[in-house]
């Protein structure tokens, strides 16, 4: 069994909070390492201290600027892996360009895999990640990817609040997401209820129609991510109309591009629960967003990665998706 002490955290400019709350659960610092531009924009990478023997994990989320922090997640891999670590594990809380997982229309990328190529040339050792888009992703790397999901986190937290029973109805806001939704619905005990809807171009939603009853229940609306917020918002006034009473949000990814917190703001959402999987910057601040934090999680399975222990303990009782 590998000692603790030869674990060491490291991480870029994505999401250096994250990465911080991570270290703590281990009573141990960040790894030292500088990671900055040139003046025309390539990015310098410095490891500070020795990696050599180490087992290292780099916890990166390849968030906004989505192209920055890739880049920062490969010149870093590539820098342990030359200073001989022993083993380079890539924590990606968020994996960024994985809505192009599969080809739709004639001559598209496959951007998912691509990505995942470089992760693997670059040359790490394995990958922790939180809420795919799509489980094929996993597929894609030639490494090994262990995969977490924030479901018992997001339904313990709404058990707390009192989110259970028949009164409360679990929804999809689209056919791909029934299985997510299906898992929190068994851990709150209620029914669920899809939202079916088509997309006539890149984030723009068309709400089809709703199937299962959601009059005069309390709605929770569950995806892995919210971008534009458009899904998520004209999902709660469909909801509204069909005689929801309420209608709350939770979403693991909080993306939010553009005018994403006024659409919120403006819409019937009670509250939208996300996850600092992606930080949240001032401006993005609302009464309607709770923010859970991931790391207590992040750093279980980082633990039991370094011990050569079973990383699906921790989802036992956690229904598949």
């Amino acid at each position: 069994m590998r000692a603790e002490s030869d674990l060491r955290i490291f991480t870029g400019n994505a999401n250096p909070l994250l990465a911080a709350k991570i270290a703590e659960e281990f009573g141990t610092p960040l790894g030292e390492i500088v990671v900055k531009h040139f003046a025309d924009g390539e990015i310098c990478v410095k490891i500070e201290e020795s990696a050599r023997g180490q087992d290292i994990f780099i916890v990166q989320p390849t968030c906004s600027p989505v192209n920055d922090n890739l880049m920062e997640l490969l010149i870093m891999i590539d820098a342990f892996r030359r200073a001989s670590a022993s083993r380079i594990t890539v924590v990606l809380p968020y994996y960024g360009y994985a809505r192009q997982d599969k080809k739709i229309k004639p001559r598209e990328p496959v951007t998912a895999r691509l990505v995942a190529n470089l992760i693997s040339q670059a040359g790490a050792s394995r990958v922790l990640c939180l809420d795919l888009h799509a489980q094929q992703i996993q597929g894609f790397f030639d490494l090994p990817v262990d995969h977490l999901y924030a479901g018992p986190l997001i339904a313990d937290h709404l058990l707390k609040q009192g989110f259970y029973d028949g009164k409360i109805c679990v929804v999809s806001p689209d056919v791909g997401g029934v299985a997510r939704a299906r898992a929190l619905a068994e851990q709150l005990s209620t029914s669920i209820a899809i939202i079916a809807k088509r997309r006539p171009e890149a984030n723009k939603v068309e709400i089809m129609e709703i199937i299962g009853d959601v009059k005069g229940k309390v709605c929770v609306m569950i995806d892995d991510m919210i971008d534009t917020a458009g899904s998520i918002v004209q999902g709660a006034e469909a909801l509204m109309e069909r005689g929801a009473t309420a209608v709350h949000a939770c979403c693991t990814h909080a993306i939010l591009s553009g005018s994403a917190i006024e659409r919120i703001n403006c819409s019937p959402l009670r509250s939208l629960l996300v996850t600092d999987t992606i930080p949240l910057p001032p401006d993005k601040y609302s009464p309607k967003v709770q923010v859970l934090s991931v790391a207590p999680l992040l750093a279980d399975a980082i633990r039991r990665i370094h011990h050569d222990d079973s990383v699906s303990e921790l989802f036992r009782d956690y229904a598949d998706h």
